[in-house]
């Protein structure tokens, strides 16, 4: 009888893909219904109920068996991010980055001292606080593209929280010699390991950018191989960046600033990733409801609580006093920082890196970061959507009533000629 399965039943990679793909687009259909409601609530709360807290659907295994497919949404979507950072208009805009580190120097500041308060203190309060300084990016791209929304606030948050991810990257491997130290790892490792992740994965990143502009110029006659080419390249990054023990999520990051910074004119910067765009939103945020770490946010609920109101306090007033200072009216300045507060990817794997290298020092680390990720990835949505309408940025509210796209707000029996545009990155200046 060896040609039947084996009990219990193994399931695989493609089985979890498809499990959170399915389950996923269900939440979303039923957010619908309340047109207040992100369908990335819908979403995370479906992979919550899925997940090992609830029903364990989606057991432990199952989630680090999905964790490649989680990781490869997110190069996409931080590749996404990257082709928002035009280092050509950001050396005629000073603003912007002086906006930026000055936040950023909040926020850790601010999240340091707070921990302090509750014996939370020292090293890891250091690398907690530089964790702090990221921002979700995959929470502002899906909701402004859900609400259709365009002009100043929404270039500008998404410029911002690039800035914020690259400047937490680079001070997390800033405290990293500090971490080895404390581990009394030989000198050569300590100085070497930081500079090896922050110049390697940017090297990384430097070279498929080329290599994908090069190839782009070479096929432009062949348009229907542009996605492909967007595609393959960000998935040999993540392969080469996990092959290399580089960043994945740096890497794909800075993929994206070298393309939209090399090309002039209309290739891969600008290309239509369609409605196939919204199954990695799809996966990722349904494994992010599944992976909430409920046992860390009951044990750590002080520290959680001051991480999330320092954390609130010092992007917002951050933001929006600088954006105030430089003209912004104040319905800009406030929603501005409000789209700066959730926060996801980026710290998830910064705490996965430090758990991996510092497994001890990391348990206090992640359960504080990671709780207050699901608390943030809980709320942040909401919280877009209302700063994004309170914005004065150009919306197209019935975009949250089309589509026939799993995130899109669609009304059963809309024709799919009603859906939204699909996500298109900002506009290369000159193209």
């Amino acid at each position: 009888m060896d040609f039947l399965p084996t009990w219990p039943f193994s399931v695989n990679t493609l089985f979890f893909f498809g499990f959170l793909l399915f389950s996923g687009a269900l939440g979303g259909y039923f957010a619908h219904r309340w047109r207040w409601l992100p369908s990335i609530t819908g979403f995370m709360v479906v992979g919550f109920v899925a997940g090992p807290n609830v029903l364990g659907v989606i057991s432990e295994v199952g989630l680090a068996q999905s964790r490649i497919v989680v990781d490869v949404a997110l190069a996409l979507i931080l590749y996404r991010l990257g082709l928002s950072i035009d280092t050509k208009r950001i050396k005629q805009d000073h603003q912007v980055v002086l906006v930026s580190l000055a936040e950023s120097a909040l926020t850790f500041a601010a999240v340091y001292f707070g921990l302090g308060l509750v014996g939370v203190s020292g090293l890891a309060a250091a690398v907690i606080s530089t964790i702090a300084i990221s921002s979700s990016p995959a929470v502002l791209i899906h909701v402004a593209h859900e609400l259709d929304a365009s002009g100043p606030v929404t270039e500008r948050a998404m410029l911002l929280v690039a800035l914020n991810n690259v400047i937490a990257f680079i001070a997390f491997a800033a405290v990293l010699p500090a971490l080895y130290g404390e581990a009394q790892a030989p000198l050569a490792v300590m100085v070497g390991a930081p500079l090896y992740q922050v110049l390697g994965s940017g090297a990384l990143g430097l070279a498929m950018g080329g290599l994908l502009h090069l190839a782009a110029r070479k096929t432009k006659v062949a348009e229907q191989y542009r996605l492909a080419l967007v595609i393959g390249a960000v998935m040999m990054t993540v392969g080469a960046a996990l092959a290399f023990k580089l960043s994945a999520l740096f890497a794909p990051l800075v993929l994206g600033m070298v393309v939209r910074s090399m090309e002039r004119a209309k290739l891969v910067a600008s290309i239509n990733f369609g409605p196939a765009f919204e199954l990695f939103f799809i996966v990722l945020f349904v494994y992010a409801g599944a992976n909430l770490h409920v046992a860390e946010i009951v044990d750590y609920w002080p520290a959680v609580l001051v991480f999330l109101g320092a954390r609130a306090a010092a992007k917002w007033l951050g933001v929006g006093g600088a954006a105030l200072l430089l003209g912004a009216s104040p319905r800009q300045a406030g929603s501005t920082g409000l789209l700066l507060l959730p926060m996801a990817g980026l710290a998830i794997g910064l705490v996965n890196t430090t758990l991996s290298l510092f497994p001890e020092k990391g348990a206090v680390i992640g359960s504080i970061v990671l709780a207050a990720v699901a608390l943030l990835e809980t709320v942040g949505p909401p919280i877009a959507v209302r700063a994004l309408r309170w914005s004065g940025d150009k919306l197209n509210e019935n975009g949250m009533e089309r589509g026939n796209g799993a995130g899109a707000k669609s009304v059963p029996g809309k024709p799919a000629s009603e859906a939204p545009a699909p996500l298109q990155p900002p506009a290369v200046p000159g193209a």
